[in-house]
């Protein structure tokens, strides 16, 4: 048990260090790279089942008491965010198994990608307030790392947008933390939420919440702090833009679920105003999603406009809704990952992510092509696939809870957003090559990427299929959000401050 509540950050730490050490025999770091993304999925779906069977995991590193030392909790949301960050982790690594003629290139990258993985599940297991700031910046490191291989100046570009951005909510996040440890002494979730929970809040640490869900927002894309996202995912290398399309804005999300619940369990009049700022991001991405002409910045618009729902059910604040976004998050980092390794694909295949420079692909690869449908159709929600039932609850909690505007808002986005991928479809797809049929070329060195797309394309079609248990974990999940045992608990047992 102990070894499974820090295996998330020691398994992608302890291969980061391999592969440094080991650095120059670039064959050798690509087994340990793969063998380490196995065993961080093998770790992720043992904690799912021991959350499912209702083991909450908590802990205090160093055997500090809470609320003195650094607490982790594993409960069922986090425990399902490892798995799947184990699950795209290594399709990512897969993916980006091989690289033309840049050899540095794809032995950097099995270093920053493990770096990126520590920090992603140091986030989502952290119990801790200033803990989460230091995982952010892990993480934030690797992806700025990731970010700019391959130079490039159009990359440059998007880099130097990411990191400002990044760094503004990193400033505000830690702004935040220290208004509230000023504010009430401690920096341990399971003691703030005893705090805010008993109506003891301190003078000052209301705008500190604030501030720390601004920031939250801004890492998440929200509107309308969601600029940075479209100008820098598309610009990186093919697996660096998946990886980051379907983990790095849902720890933002993670985060406020965790922190909102936590804290703000009843956040009254105010979850209008998040439920305002939920819908426009629908909106606002998929209509400029709908404005672009090139593969991955149609994706890019998505990624903003998806996280649209997420936020909506979190603003809906019902136990129904909490778990539609809980079901949205799982389905969602699996389909965008899948969309943009596709998309990689298609270009690599036609020599180009301009829509009006692609063609050919359903004549000359037609398992492309249904790889493609599949998570592009389970994004826009069409049945049975798993992004229909996500959509379905949330929409079902909306009018549950007389916000019939906000379901309106859901559906038309799903609309708009089939409409986007019928376009990609036609153009890359139906339509003839502009250079003729020769132009749509094999690519040597692709086996991992092939295998990467499909069996994503096969977790989409299961969780559609199999989504009444993936529906009951996710109401099960909602559930610890509301009585957060594994937090509380702690404070429980040590009877506070």
């Amino acid at each position: 048990m102990n070894f499974l509540l820090v295996a998330p950050i020691a398994v992608p730490l302890a291969t980061l260090v391999l592969c440094l050490l080991l650095r120059g025999q670039h064959a050798l770091v690509r087994r340990i790279s793969v063998t380490g993304g196995v065993v961080l999925l093998a770790v992720g779906l043992a904690l799912v089942g021991l959350a499912a069977s209702d083991v909450v995991l908590a802990g205090q590193l160093g055997n500090w008491p809470a609320p003195y030392g650094i607490s982790a909790v594993i409960d069922r949301l986090s425990a399902a965010m490892v798995a799947i960050t184990g699950a795209i982790g290594l399709a990512t690594i897969c993916y980006g198994i091989r690289r033309d003629g840049d050899i540095e290139v794809a032995r950097d990258f099995h270093l920053f990608v493990h770096g990126l993985l520590c920090g992603v599940c140091g986030a989502f297991i952290t119990a801790d307030v200033f803990n989460l700031y230091v995982w952010f910046e892990v993480l934030l490191i690797g992806s700025f790392a990731m970010l700019s291989l391959g130079a490039g100046r159009r990359r440059l570009a998007g880099t130097m947008a990411y990191v400002v951005l990044n760094l503004v909510a990193t400033l505000l996040f830690l702004l935040s933390a220290g208004m509230i440890y000023s504010a009430t002494g401690t920096l341990n979730m399971g003691e703030l939420a005893m705090i805010f929970r008993a109506g003891e809040v301190p003078p000052g640490s209301t705008m500190a919440v604030v501030l720390m869900l601004l920031s939250f927002s801004i890492k998440a894309a929200l509107f309308p702090v969601f600029g940075w996202l479209p100008a820098s995912y598309h610009v990186a290398w093919t697996p660096v833009s998946a990886l980051f399309a379907g983990l790095l804005t849902k720890v933002g999300v993670y985060a406020l679920i965790r922190m909102v619940t936590l804290l703000w369990p009843e956040f009254g009049d105010a979850h209008v105003v998040l439920l305002w700022i939920a819908c426009a991001t629908m909106l606002i991405g998929v209509l400029g999603a709908a404005a672009q002409n090139e593969v991955r910045r149609i994706l890019s618009f998505h990624i903003v406009s998806q996280v649209g729902y997420m936020i909506l059910g979190l603003a809906l604040a019902t136990p129904l809704a909490i778990a539609g976004a809980v079901f949205y998050i799982i389905h969602h980092i699996i389909v965008k990952a899948n969309l943009f390794f596709v998309g990689g694909l298609a270009a690599r295949l036609t020599g180009s992510e301009r829509l009006a420079a692609m063609g050919g692909l359903y004549a000359k690869w037609p398992l492309l092509a249904i790889l493609f449908a599949i998570p592009a159709l389970s994004l826009a929600g069409i049945p049975p696939l798993s992004g229909f039932w996500a959509k379905l609850v949330l929409v079902r909690a909306s009018l549950e809870g007389g916000f019939w505007w906000a379901a309106g808002v859901a559906l038309v986005t799903g609309i708009l957003t089939l409409l986007s991928m019928s376009k990609i479809w036609n153009e890359a797809f139906l339509k003839a090559h502009p250079e003729g049929e020769d132009a749509v070329r094999p690519v040597a060195g692709l086996h991992g990427a092939w295998w990467s797309v499909s069996v994503l394309a096969a977790m989409t079609v299961a969780i559609g299929l199999g989504a009444g248990p993936v529906m009951d974990y996710a109401i099960a999940a909602a559930g610890q959000l509301a009585e957060p045992v594994g937090h509380l608990g702690q404070m429980g047992a040590t009877g506070g401050r």
